[in-house]
């Protein structure tokens, strides 16, 4: 593989072990596996002069010329002025995910995978996905020049499913929820010729591409990182992703600190929220998962138990709240900030409840990821605004 001259190969989570670049899980043990570097000494003056991924190549694992890209990145860090006066801290901002080519913070995580499978000559990736995973990986499939195939829930929205025939991908819809397009996926996968490689949740190479948010966050703080970040959860591979780009940010020398990471879910759907708060090592199955929140009706998390040590060496924890207060947070985001569809609400309504657990102080700036545009999820808010006579 052409790998940047920092990266090393692949560590796993759970067990230590060091493996090569093209596992997908831990052969010893099936953990997580995330990527392993010489971190070089760097000052922002060092890092190259451009914007997005691209800036920060000396801590990636491709060269940015050897990268698929849509051009994922460099999305907005916007100030929330009303939202930090509620909340009573400092500063809050908002990186709005949703500006990326595909319109989610996916675009990152499936650029790296894409780019991960190509080197290894695949001719089809492949991935179950609540929808979004899905419309980004055939998007990044094709500007690869290789196929793709989502598997999706029926509930999946059709602006997902639409877009992944957009992009030339190929689809199949599954009767039932998340866990139902899982269960396709492994027997499909199972039974598959060879040159088929999945970029399912919990790829390492995901998680790599989830690091840039940490690296622009800081960026755009001129190198301070925020006493807080908020993150809405579904797999936890995010989480995994931000605590150790911030860490590894620290490790250059770029930054000083990791800031506290809270990984907020659906109370409905909260299996790693639940477990952080409970102290538990590993997150126990939602049995019957059942939240408006579409990309975070996650079962199961592919990452969980790696998202669960995240979270703890960040200082940070978990948050679960109902999906009233997750509306009500998109719609106020809407008002207060950019666009925010019920997965930044979750962020939102999470934030609310952190503040008033007495999680953050006076003087804290605390970072709230929307990870959807909420153009994608306009359905949602205008049928929660009819219910109110809106």
């Amino acid at each position: 593989m052409e790998t940047t001259a920092a990266f090393r190969g692949l560590t796993c989570t759970a067990c230590g072990a060091e493996t090569d670049s093209t596992a997908d899980r831990c052969p010893d043990c099936g953990g997580v596996l995330v990527g392993d570097y010489d971190v070089p000494e760097l000052t922002p003056a060092a890092l190259p002069d451009t914007t997005g991924p691209g800036r920060y190549e000396p801590l990636r694992p491709f060269p940015h010329d050897a990268t698929v890209t849509l051009g994922e990145g460099a999305t907005p860090l916007v100030p929330v002025p009303d939202l930090a006066e509620e909340l009573g801290v400092d500063a809050v901002y908002v990186k709005d995910e949703g500006r990326n080519p595909t319109a989610s913070l996916g675009d990152r995580k499936l650029s790296l995978s894409v780019t991960a499978a190509t080197q290894r000559g695949t001719e089809r990736v492949v991935t179950p996905s609540t929808g979004n995973g899905a419309q980004a990986s055939a998007a990044y499939a094709a500007r690869a020049g290789v196929e793709s195939k989502g598997f999706v829930p029926s509930r999946c929205p059709f602006l997902n499913k639409a877009m992944v025939n957009v992009h030339g991908g190929d689809m199949r819809v599954v009767e039932g929820r998340y866990d139902d397009a899982v269960a396709a996926f492994d027997e499909e996968l199972a039974e598959a010729a060879d040159g088929w490689v999945p970029v399912a949740p919990g790829h390492p190479f995901r998680i790599e591409g989830a690091k840039s948010v940490a690296f622009e966050t800081a960026d755009d703080l001129d190198w301070a990182v925020p006493d807080a970040v908020v993150h809405p959860t579904g797999h936890g591979e995010t989480v995994v992703g931000l605590e150790r780009g911030f860490q590894t940010a620290a490790d250059s020398g770029l930054t000083e600190s990791v800031p506290r990471i809270y990984a907020a879910q659906p109370d409905s759907a909260a299996a790693i929220a639940d477990a952080a708060r409970e102290g538990d090592d590993e997150p126990a199955t939602v049995e019957h998962p059942d939240t408006i929140v579409g990309p975070l009706e996650v079962p199961d998390p592919a990452a969980g138990t790696a998202a669960l040590d995240s979270l703890e060496r960040s200082g940070g924890g978990g948050v679960a709240v109902p999906d009233k207060d997750i509306l009500a947070g998109a719609v106020d985001g809407c008002e207060m900030g950019p666009e925010t569809g019920a997965t930044g609400g979750t962020a939102i309504a999470g934030a609310r409840a952190l503040a008033d657990d007495g999680a953050f102080d006076g003087d804290d700036v605390v970072v709230l990821v929307n990870p959807v545009a909420g153009s994608k999820e306009a359905d949602l808010l205008r049928s929660h605004l009819m219910s109110q006579g809106i």
